[in-house]
Parts: C-alpha cells; sequence; structure tokens
C-alpha cells in the first residue's frame, strides 16, 4: 500500500515539473528602467543596461518563477554626472554592492497568461517585497534563432528608503517607479 503512494507521488512530481520551461533573460532586450522625483519640479528616468537572470514558467499549474541580477554600475540616465553620482555611497554604492536582484517566488496566472510576479527586491544589502505587474506577455517562435522567445512590460514601485537609498529625501520624493522591458529566449 505505500508503495502505491510512493509511486503516486513520484508520478506527481514528475508530472508538475514536466512542463515547466526556463528562459533565459536576453540582455540586449530587457533594461530594467525606472523614473524618481528631481526636487518636485520633474522625473528623472533611468535604465540599468546589464541584466542577466532566468525565467522559469510551468503554464500547466500556472507557477514559475523569476531570478534577475543586475549590474548597478549600468546605470544610465543620458547625464554622465547624474550617472556617476548615482553609482557613488550616497546612492547605489556599486563599490559595496555589485548586484541588484530580484526573486519572484510566485507568478499569479490569468487563464494561460501571467498577470503578476510577487517577489523579493533586494538593493543595498536589504531585501523587501516587491510586487510586478505583467501588463503585456506573448511568446513566439524567434524568426532568427528558431526557438521560443517570450517577451513581457512590466511594472511596480517602491520607496527607495526602505532600501537604505535615502539621498535627498525629503526636497526629492523617495517613491520609485518601475518600467520594464524584458525578453527571454526559451533554454536547449
Amino acid at each position: 500500500m505505500q508503495l502505491k503512494h510512493i509511486a503516486a507521488a513520484l508520478l506527481a512530481i514528475c508530472t508538475t515539473t514536466a512542463f515547466a520551461q526556463t528562459y533565459n533573460i536576453e540582455p540586449n532586450h530587457t533594461y530594467p528602467s525606472f523614473e524618481a522625483d528631481h526636487l518636485g519640479i520633474s522625473l528623472w528616468r533611468g535604465k540599468f543596461t546589464k541584466t542577466s537572470g532566468t525565467v522559469t514558467l510551468d503554464r500547466t499549474s500556472k507557477s514559475g518563477n523569476v531570478d534577475i541580477t543586475i549590474d548597478p554600475s549600468t546605470i544610465d540616465f543620458g547625464h554622465a554626472k547624474m550617472n556617476e553620482h548615482a553609482k557613488s555611497k550616497d546612492m547605489f554604492n556599486v563599490a559595496e554592492h555589485p548586484t541588484i536582484t530580484y526573486k519572484g517566488k510566485r507568478i499569479k496566472f490569468e487563464g494561460d497568461t501571467p498577470v503578476a510576479v510577487e517577489g523579493d527586491l533586494t538593493m543595498l544589502g536589504v531585501t523587501k517585497p516587491v510586487t510586478l505587474a505583467i501588463n503585456k506577455f506573448k511568446c513566439i517562435p524567434h524568426p532568427m534563432l528558431k526557438r521560443e522567445v517570450c517577451g513581457a512590460d512590466a511594472t511596480g514601485q517602491f520607496n527607495r528608503s526602505d532600501f537604505g537609498l535615502s539621498y535627498g529625501v525629503p526636497k526629492f520624493a523617495p517613491e520609485v517607479k518601475l518600467a520594464i522591458q524584458v525578453e527571454a529566449l526559451k533554454a536547449d
């Protein structure tokens, strides 16, 4: 009788993971960008130009996870002096904190489509929950690489002071809005 339960459990585990697909982030088509207050008179927009990681999706069980690493030294506001200041101890302190990570622990689905990711953002050594809304999601056969590619547009927000990035507060509001374009290729 116990052997039957063990076999059923093994079958359930194999069935659950058999449909999971892993996708590697395509760094030339993935740019986490953000907007932040500049003295209440304008919004500065920036992006990180070096990102890596994976997304695992199981559309059958409507589950998955995200594992992203961002290199904060690649911050780009389109303004060299501001880029250098953002890398300093005042802000991202890239010498002591060379990575920002996002670990998406749960992907929410509506039907077969992912619509949100609940996860943890780690920045400046501080980890806090951040949920990303997936506003657009699509997978197609890549016309040149001949394997599946998925893309998404995700948005979210957080308070940078919660992570210790408090430069300029209260003159500069601490709320940060995220806008992330991502493409990922199905792993071989």
